[in-house]
Parts: C-alpha cells; sequence; structure tokens
C-alpha cells in the first residue's frame, strides 16, 4: 500500500457553531495546502457548550445539522478524506450522540461512530463531568475503509478502554482516530502515555487531533494532538492553541510491527479471578 500524509486539525471550539465551523475549515484548508490527504479534527467540532443544556439546546438531528453538510461540501472541494471528530447530534428531547463522521473525497459520510465510553467523572482538581446525563451512549464499533488500509474509529474517553482498540485491530484497522477533548488535568496526567500504548498494543498508527485552550464554560482542554506511529514513536505533536499538524503514513510500518510482536493473535482464554 502507498503511503500518504495525515493531518489533525487542533482547534479551541467556543459555543458559537457558524465561527467554530469556519475556523475548522480554514485550518482544513492549510491542511489540504501541506499535502495531507486525511485529515482529522477534534471532539466537538462545532460546540464547546457552557453546560449539558446548552450543548441540546444548540444540537439538532442528523439531517438537520448545519454544519455537516458545509463539512460535505468542503471535503468533496478539496478532494481529502475528511474525519469530522464529533458533532452533537440529537438522538431525542433529552439527549445528543457524541457522533464522529468519516467523509470521503465525493462528500459522501462513509461511516458514523457514536462514542461509547462517556465521560462520567469527579477529578482531584474539583471538576466534575456527567456526559451520561445528556449523551447517548453507542454500542457498536466501527471500522471504515479507505484507500489505504483500515481505520478504527474511537473518541476521547474511549482512549482509557484497550479492549476497544484490540477490537478494532483485530478487525484489521491500521490507523485508530482518537478525536479529543481532553481536560487541562487529565491531559497533563495521561494523554501521551494512553495513546502511545494504544498505538503499541495494536501495532497501529493513533491520529489523535484535539481541543486546545479555554472554552466558554471555564473548561480548559489540553491540546497536544499527535500522531503516533504503530511502535509508539511520536511522529508530530502541537502545542496548546488552534494548529495543523501532519505526518507521513507508511502502511507497511503496521505489518512490521505486528510482524515483531504478534501479541494481536496470541489471545487466550484463563480463568479467574
Amino acid at each position: 500500500m502507498s503511503s500518504f500524509r495525515a493531518a489533525c486539525v487542533q482547534l479551541c471550539s467556543s459555543d458559537d457553531v457558524q465561527e467554530n465551523v469556519q475556523v475548522a475549515s480554514d485550518l482544513i484548508c492549510e491542511a489540504k495546502n501541506k499535502g495531507a490527504q486525511f485529515i482529522a479534527t477534534p471532539e466537538n467540532t462545532t460546540l464547546m457548550a457552557p453546560d449539558g443544556g446548552a450543548k441540546l439546546e444548540n444540537s439538532c438531528p442528523e439531517d438537520h445539522d448545519p454544519a455537516l453538510p458545509q463539512f460535505r461540501v468542503l471535503a468533496e472541494e478539496l478532494g481529502v478524506w475528511l474525519l469530522i471528530g464529533s458533532l452533537p447530534i440529537k438522538t431525542s428531547d433529552s439527549k445528543t450522540a457524541n457522533r464522529s463522521f468519516l467523509i470521503n473525497p465525493k462528500g459522501t459520510i462513509a461511516a458514523r461512530y457514536d462514542k461509547v465510553f462517556l465521560f462520567d467523572v469527579d477529578l482531584p482538581s474539583g471538576e466534575t463531568y456527567r456526559e451520561s446525563n445528556t449523551v447517548a451512549a453507542g454500542n457498536r464499533a466501527t471500522v471504515a475503509d479507505l484507500p489505504w488500509g483500515r481505520l478504527g474509529m474511537s473518541i476521547c474517553y474511549d482512549l482509557r478502554f484497550p479492549q476497544l482498540y484490540r477490537r478494532l485491530a483485530q478487525a484489521g484497522s491500521s490507523f485508530l482516530a482518537v478525536p479529543s477533548a481532553f481536560t487541562e488535568t487529565t491531559g497533563k496526567a495521561h494523554w501521551h502515555v494512553l495513546l502511545r500504548a494504544r498505538a503499541i498494543e495494536s501495532g497501529a498508527f493513533v491520529i489523535a487531533p484535539a481541543q486546545g485552550g479555554m472554552h466558554a464554560n471555564g473548561r480548559q482542554t489540553f491540546g497536544h494532538s499527535m500522531i503516533v506511529g504503530p511502535w509508539g514513536e511520536v511522529l508530530a505533536e502541537a502545542g496548546t492553541g488552534p494548529c495543523v499538524i501532519s505526518a507521513d503514513i507508511d502502511p507497511d510500518a503496521v505489518k512490521i510491527a505486528r510482524q515483531r510482536v504478534p501479541s494481536l493473535r496470541h489471545d487466550r482464554e484463563f480463568n479467574g479471578p
């Protein structure tokens, strides 16, 4: 398989949907100008609302979402594969799906993924998050075909559940997308090591676009979008503000890593505890 260039668009999204679409679109164009053929944006690309209620109020069902058609047109105009890390898609009066969209160069939605694991935590810093109050969890892993190999889709807090990535890798994924909005607190502690661990365990490239900066609700996200190789090497990393990073991806590196450490073939049943 031929190599390709992947790019992560890092954002600091606000509670203004159209402003976020414009900023994201400009950076997607920048990534294309840098030679990227696969471009990924973070979780909550179009809306970092002050709270779950505000997110619900500003969300729409998929067929009425104002941003999705604009991104579909942009993917077609640029002739790129575009992963929109996630949009809030209203599924009922009280819930949204945290949904990722893979759009092909013809502007067609090639795959969708709803975040499976929801962020319900109380952090030592005093921050409290209850994503499940207003978000309906997904229940299905998603793998999609790209011209260069298979892509396994995930979102943010999913990163802490290695069983998902093992399933994606064993289903043939050479690339794992992890669009995220990690908090400053958890990002400092765990972002780098978790991304590298998932790459090493899976023998896959990890493409992780992130939110970075201070948002409408006073929440601070960590940034540091990363592209990690299948041996755990960091190929590209952002700082804290909006930007584009990119790296050349050689799918053959996946085959080599999995030959060197063939652990994906070594699962066994065992007893206890």
